[in-house]
């Protein structure tokens, strides 16, 4: 693979240039249908998904790709209960783009959701075939699938359902065959990279997944968006761990810009006392507060997490349902040793801080010291 040969995308171009692109796709309600999660031993890091039979046939489909664009690499994926993750790597520039391509494998999908909608709810079970084999089939299950068929193995299964889909429209016709359930409704994201060095992130990001899900799932009081959490006057949303409000001593992380630019003119000491300062109250057992915005309050935040101490971190956006925290901060959500907070609630189209928010963070994070340390 030549690097210096790929074209990074830059968001609002066309997307038919060289570069690679991250898609993810994901099942109408966040429905399990695409596999079942297994953590052996209850271990987080084994963590699998066991592929139903609807999963493997999108897997399947999705790595047919390269057979119908040469041009395109399928050079990672991973698929969870509800939603797939892919990496693309378009090698030359394409006739249509890369939405025209990821719109005809949206609409090869649906065509497999159809098909295992109409075949019986519990073939879409994240049990997959195992659970017909054990309980029979329901009586809307079509004779296309029988219990030897569903005995076999998952690839079998994958071949029945693409086989299913292409003969139903024919044998229902198009008015009730568009009226099946297509349990892919909304096109997959398509997220461009713009650097190279989104790469190995994107990568390590899509392979946590299935620990995550269970990370998640074992402490679930730790990822659960929460929401009306008054303190003082105000009230956020949050997700972590609420206990942290009931620690005894607060203090706040708010690196000054005057402090910035004596740094910058060769003067550091009060920079590095302040920043100092910080990490020392938080080895006394201090809970730091902060939305940790500037580049020295990041370093700070990066200390603190590698220390393990107690944070609670505002945020300028709110939660989405199934909100979890990025890597940073994950492992200390998951220890309980975090608190995100937002004032605000989430506006998926919200990309940048302003200046106005930074301050209103800034004071919010004194206000939440000032009253959990007074207990008003």
């Amino acid at each position: 693979m030549e690097h210096e040969h790929w074209q990074w995308q830059e968001p609002g171009t066309a997307w038919k240039g060289a570069g690679l692109y991250h898609i993810t796709l994901t099942v109408t309600d966040r429905r399990p249908l695409l596999g079942m999660l297994h953590t052996p031993d209850g271990d987080p890091a084994m963590a699998v998904v066991r592929r139903s039979p609807l999963g493997d046939a999108l897997v399947d489909c999705l790595m047919s790709i390269p057979a119908h664009h040469p041009e395109v690499r399928v050079l990672h994926f991973c698929l969870m209960p509800d939603h797939l993750h892919a990496v693309f790597y378009v090698q030359r520039t394409m006739e249509k783009g890369i939405a025209s391509l990821v719109r005809g494998f949206w609409q090869a999908v649906k065509k497999l959701g159809r098909a295992c909608s109409y075949s019986a709810p519990s073939f879409l079970a994240p049990n997959g075939p195992s659970f017909l084999a054990q309980n029979g089939p329901s009586p809307s299950t079509p004779s296309f699938f029988t219990p030897n068929v569903i005995r076999g193995e998952l690839k079998e299964g994958s071949a029945r359902l693409q086989a299913l889909a292409a003969m139903l429209r024919g044998q229902l016709g198009d008015e009730a065959y568009y009226r099946l359930e297509p349990i892919f409704r909304e096109m997959p994201f398509i997220r461009p990279m713009s650097r190279y060095s989104q790469l190995p992130n994107t990568i390590r990001y899509i392979d946590m997944n299935p620990q995550r899900l269970a990370t998640k799932r074992l402490k679930p009081g730790f990822f659960r968006v929460q929401r009306d959490i008054v303190i003082g006057q105000r009230s956020y949303c949050g997700v972590g761990n609420m206990a942290l409000l009931s620690e005894q001593h607060f203090d706040v992380v708010h690196v000054r810009s005057v402090m910035v630019k004596a740094a910058e003119q060769g003067d550091n000491k009060a920079l590095r006392d302040y920043m100092n300062s910080r990490v020392l109250l938080a080895r006394k057992g201090v809970v730091m507060v902060s939305p940790f915005i500037s580049p020295q309050e990041k370093q700070i935040m990066q200390v603190l997490l590698r220390e393990q101490h107690l944070l609670v971190c505002l945020t300028d956006n709110g939660f989405r349902d199934y909100y979890k925290p990025a890597d940073t901060l994950f492992d200390a959500c998951a220890t309980g040793r975090l608190l995100i907070l937002s004032p605000w609630p989430y506006d998926e189209k919200k990309r940048h801080i302003s200046r106005a928010d930074c301050m209103a963070l800034n004071a919010m994070a004194e206000e939440i010291c000032g009253t959990m340390e007074t207990g008003t």
